[in-house]
């Protein structure tokens, strides 16, 4: 047993309270607490946002941006006000750079599709890291085909490390865009994002940053970053699915061409010619997720209310614990262990594949994530078909990690 006390840890960070706001910790599954490890995927949602949506949903649902009655006009209100409540969330210049969109994978797919298309043809590269989610990549590759440019890969160490020196190589002229991400899904590695995003505007070429991972963890600034895209999901942060954001600067958003086309992105309409609203409209084609938008207002006074400084501290202490606790584990191999990590903690067994890993926990009543995480070139790097995946949320204790280091105990009985 490590020496490691977690009870000596001394916060302000009152889990116990905080635990009691996600109702479903309430219930056992099979019998056992519920040890949830799979906020990497998608977070539990506590009660305030819960609330809001039922709220929204019950007192104040109606469509918005063209009513005149007072139902419209209280949830276009409502709709608004959480736009601005994101542009406060990650400081950006104007709430018409906040656009709402389904999530990170959607906010990418518009990128590539609108600006990508207009922007980028033979002879042009961007540069992509060896990290990527798939969502990532596969946008890119499709306007690839479309429009013959080249994609370069920044390459990763053993441990996981984003390799810079050799990223910085990779950068020329003939760069146009730099898409990456700010904490990767597979192995919690912290990119050194502001260098990176300095490097690429030094040769000119723009930068896109999938936050995802990052927003739920840490302070994000897009102003203080320098970047021009910065795209997240809400279900990651604490907030509904179905409902993101793409950040963007405004001179871009605005000689970007719409993404689809339909009601509320026009100003007018004719079978002769169509003229296009203004942003965010521009891009938020049709009848938008309502109470999502507002419930991922929830979500962000929720986490502002608890104060990022304490949930990373938090984090970062449960992240210490659990990779001391991981090192006792027979046959366990972390696959990630870069300089700087979030709490996403990917593994193999010697004896054990990570699906027979992952149905093992969930008799414990613990759940972990098994697969590629939407993230083969990583998998293929680092030559193995899978991993098990636990990553943390701001709810998880080290009682949690307790659990999940005896659960994998028993992985080693079963399979020796």
């Amino acid at each position: 047993m490590t020496s490691h006390n977690p009870k000596a840890l001394k916060s302000n960070y009152n889990i116990e309270e905080i635990r009691r706001d996600f109702p479903i910790f309430e219930q056992q599954i099979h019998g056992k607490p519920l040890t949830f490890l799979d906020s990497g995927a998608s977070a539990q949602k506590p009660r305030q946002v819960i609330e809001r949506l039922s709220h929204y949903y019950s007192c104040e649902y109606s469509n918005i941006h063209r009513g005149v009655y007072y139902l419209s006009q209280l949830g276009t209100q409502l709709y608004e006000e959480a736009r601005g409540r994101l542009k406060n969330f990650i400081n950006a210049p104007d709430d018409k750079e906040i656009i709402f969109v389904r999530g990170a994978t959607e906010a990418i797919n518009l990128v590539a599709a609108t600006w990508g298309r207009q922007n980028l043809g033979p002879g042009d590269e961007i540069i992509l890291s060896r990290m990527e989610h798939h969502s990532n990549i596969v946008p890119w590759q499709m306007v690839r085909d479309e429009k013959d440019f080249v994609i370069q890969v920044a390459p990763i160490d053993d441990k996981g490390n984003f390799l810079f020196d050799e990223y910085e190589k990779l950068l020329s002229e003939k760069t146009k865009l730099v898409a990456i991400t700010h904490i990767s899904n597979s192995l919690g590695t912290i990119t050194p994002i502001k260098e990176i995003i300095r490097a690429a505007h030094k040769v000119g070429a723009l930068v896109l940053v999938d936050g995802c991972q990052a927003i739920p963890h840490t302070r994000v600034d897009v102003q203080d970053l320098d970047a021009d895209f910065y795209a997240f999901s809400g279900h990651k942060m604490y907030g509904p699915t179905g409902v993101g954001v793409l950040w963007g600067r405004k001179e871009l958003l605005d000689a970007m061409p719409p993404y689809q086309g339909g009601g509320d992105m026009i100003r007018s309409v004719t079978f002769e010619k169509t003229t296009y609203n203004d942003l965010p409209h521009k891009f938020e084609a049709g009848t938008p997720h309502i109470a999502g938008g507002i419930g991922l207002g929830a979500a962000v006074d929720y986490m502002e209310n608890l104060g990022f400084d304490l949930i990373e501290d938090h984090e970062q202490k449960l992240l210490a614990y659990a990779r001391e606790r991981l090192a006792e584990v027979k046959g366990l191999r972390l696959v990630g262990q870069a300089d700087h990590m979030a709490g996403i903690l990917s593994f193999t067994m010697e004896n054990a594949h990570p699906h027979d890993i992952g149905t093992i926990l969930d008799q414990e009543g613990i759940a972990i994530r098994a697969g590629h995480h939407c993230a083969q070139p990583v998998m293929d790097f680092f030559d193995v078909p899978a991993t098990a995946r636990a990553s943390l949320g701001l709810y998880n204790t080290f009682e949690d990690i307790d659990r999940l280091v005896a659960g994998l105990d028993k992985v080693n009985r079963i399979f020796g």
